[in-house]
């Protein structure tokens, strides 16, 4: 109801849903990343501060909505001084945020993630030591001030990843992973983590060699236990609550098809219908629609 009604410009029942998930932080992460979402394709939000500007919430949605465009734009053919001025418009906002509600983790997760703008590590919040010594300088300070509210927040640990994989430093990103992905919660949707990394770089390396890339899935044993480990912690995932963001399980159900584990595959594909989502299908080839239901028919027939 709140996302249909901010979508026909009114936020009433938006500002219920964050006055009811303040505290839940998960909740509260995911919830205010949806509703800013939708905000973000009309003015709905100039509205709802002129009437309500103290609504619980409302300084983090337009915290998320700056930083949305300012990544949507960086990613364009855009004038560099017009990318700089929505980044620091965005950066002042979180600031903002974080001063209004001081316990709030998503004006640093919102900071983390125009970290990835930043690809020389300019910024000094950027090149931080980090926790292990085996790790580079990064935005490790940002990640720290999330953990503080919320030790496992799945999106602060996406947008570190993706710091990382802006840059290219693919090595960065997996030892990132490895320091921090033993210590995740069991069943934790952090586990599938891994598999986000091995999309990105199986992209990147089919650009050179379409049939090499190929066999990163069905030969390397390590990927291939890295794949089920994330499926048992997906089936140790804690009931209904604890159940897995469907672009996660649809990360996992292409790897576990990837790697020709198709039973198990099949199980993945059967708790997510009727419902896929377009990630990662949409990476993995030029015909994505093809790849999906080649991938879907080839396990399920793995059932029979």
């Amino acid at each position: 109801m709140a996302v249909e009604e901010l979508q026909q410009g009114r936020w009433m029942a938006a500002r219920a849903v964050l006055a009811s998930s303040w505290g839940s932080w998960p909740l509260w992460t995911g919830r205010t990343q949806v509703l800013a979402a939708v905000a973000a394709r009309t003015n709905v939000l100039d509205y709802w501060y002129a009437e309500a500007p103290d609504s619980t919430g409302l300084v983090t949605l337009l915290a998320r909505v700056a930083v949305e465009r300012a990544l949507l734009t960086g990613v364009q053919p855009t004038d560099p001084r017009v990318v700089a001025g929505l980044e620091q418009s965005a950066r002042q906002l979180c600031w903002d945020a974080a001063a209004t509600l001081a316990d709030d983790p998503v004006p640093w997760i919102c900071m983390l993630a125009l970290a990835q703008l930043d690809l020389s590590q300019s910024r000094p919040e950027h090149r931080i030591s980090a926790p292990d010594q085996m790790l580079p300088p990064g935005p490790w300070g940002l990640l720290a001030q999330v953990r503080r509210a919320d030790p496992w927040n799945r999106e602060a640990f996406h947008r570190l990843l993706r710091f990382w994989l802006a840059q290219g430093d693919g090595g960065s990103a997996s030892d990132f992973l490895a320091a921090f992905l033993p210590g995740a919660p069991t069943g934790s949707p952090l586990h599938a983590l891994p598999l986000y990394l091995y999309v990105d770089l199986y992209r990147r390396a089919e650009r050179r060699d379409k049939e090499r890339a190929r066999l990163r899935w069905t030969k390397n044993e390590q990927v291939r236990a890295t794949v089920l480990r994330a499926y048992e912690n997906w089936r140790a995932a804690p009931g209904e609550q604890g159940r897995w963001p469907l672009v996660d399980e649809s990360h996992l159900a292409h790897a576990l098809w990837a790697t020709r584990c198709r039973a198990q595959a099949a199980e993945v594909f059967a708790s997510m219908a009727p419902f896929i989502s377009s990630q990662p299908w949409v990476s993995v080839g030029d015909r994505p629609d093809a790849v999906l239901r080649e991938a879907l028919a080839q396990s399920m027939a793995a059932t029979r």
